[in-house]
């Protein structure tokens, strides 16, 4: 299957929460190049500058500012849709805010999940796929150096990973409690690893602090250089994601719970990453490690085994991590020059389209 060939969502009717979002932006402005009719639901884009105002979507698809959390309005805006496939991104993403406001993140993710379910439930036009997008770290991190997989134990140390692995078993109990019938919707849970790409202005996370530091002249702030990550390109798993809906929406059988990340040789340390970095950008080497004293616990090593989804679908990842990191500063030098971000954004997913 040519997983990379998006004329299938042409025409389509499609929901997608967090559209303002890092990912959900690259998500909308792929469909917006397929043809899709979108509907996205989502918080206002969460920093400034930001990648969805700099895109330019909202004048391609229908985007309204809404809470998951609050029912009653992201009901009505999605019968208002009467989508076909759901992608289901808002969350309250980041590790570090989930301890300074846990129960905005539970009430995020995993009370927006069920939201978002009880929405599909509901419809007065069924819904045909729902991919509801999660994480690595939903899984009970035992520090070992091989990849967990799908079937390995949901427990999540802090309180995004936790409320990740929450909204994995609320979906698990509404396809087995709901969802478990002939003209039910096909759904899947796809565990991403970590994500770089252009236009991601997030606080907290490395790849942005590189390009903060970058612009300024300043030295590079490292908080665990030795932590283990299965860093990939956000084209990746968001080309899987779609793969996925389409995939169930033409075969229910292919519904089910997918990890999404790179090879073995891709999954680097925060440090080597940031050398690639300053490869790529063309400034020495200039990190340094800032540890910080009763810093909250964050995961040493973490991988994913991806065979599932590579046997399942004959998925493989395309860019390696040099890779990815130069694309990643490619865009962010078109946005500092001032170039346009949608042909930037246009230029990378062609070129992952048709590389080999």
């Amino acid at each position: 299957m040519d997983y990379l060939n998006l004329e299938f969502y042409q025409g389509k009717k499609i929901f997608v929460t967090g559209h303002t979002g890092f990912k959900g932006t690259w998500l909308c402005h792929m469909l917006a190049l397929a043809g899709a009719q979108i509907t996205g639901y989502s918080l206002p884009a969460p920093t400034q500058p930001n990648l969805f105002e700099l895109s330019g979507l909202e004048s391609k698809m229908t985007s309204v500012i809404g809470d998951v959390r609050d029912r009653e309005k992201l009901m009505e805006i999605f019968r208002k849709a009467q989508p076909e496939i759901v992608l289901h991104l808002a969350a309250q993403p980041i590790v570090r805010d989930s301890y300074k406001d846990p129960a905005f993140t539970y009430e995020t993710n995993v009370m927006g999940t069920v939201n978002l379910l009880e929405c599909v439930r509901s419809a007065q036009v069924p819904v045909r796929s729902v991919v509801n997008v999660t994480t690595d770290k939903v899984y009970l991190n035992r520090e070992w150096c091989w990849g967990y997989r799908e079937d390995e134990m949901l427990d999540g140390y802090d309180p995004y990973s936790n409320s990740k692995s929450c909204s994995e078993l609320v979906t698990h109990s509404y396809c087995h409690s709901f969802f478990n019938t002939e003209d039910a919707p096909a759904v899947s849970t796809a565990r991403a690893g970590n994500v770089i790409g252009g236009g991601d202005f997030a606080n907290d996370r490395i790849i942005p602090d590189c390009v903060r530091a970058a612009v300024s002249g300043q030295t590079i702030a490292v908080r665990n250089p030795y932590s283990t990550r299965p860093y990939q390109h956000v084209l990746e798993p968001l080309f899987a994601y779609l793969m996925i809906a389409r995939m169930q929406y033409e075969d229910k059988r292919y519904a089910g719970w997918y990890n999404v990340g790179p090879d073995d040789c891709d999954c680097v340390t925060t440090g080597e990453l940031t050398d690639l970095f300053c490869e790529e950008w063309g400034a020495p080497a200039c990190w340094q490690t800032q540890a910080e004293q009763n810093a909250p616990h964050e995961a040493n090593f973490l991988k994913l085994d991806c065979t599932k989804l590579k046997s399942t679908f004959g998925w493989k990842p395309r860019w390696h991590i040099r890779e990815a990191v130069a694309q990643t500063v490619a865009w962010s030098k078109v946005w500092c020059a001032g170039g346009s971000i949608p042909d930037e954004m246009d230029r990378e997913i062609k070129t992952f389209q048709k590389e080999d």
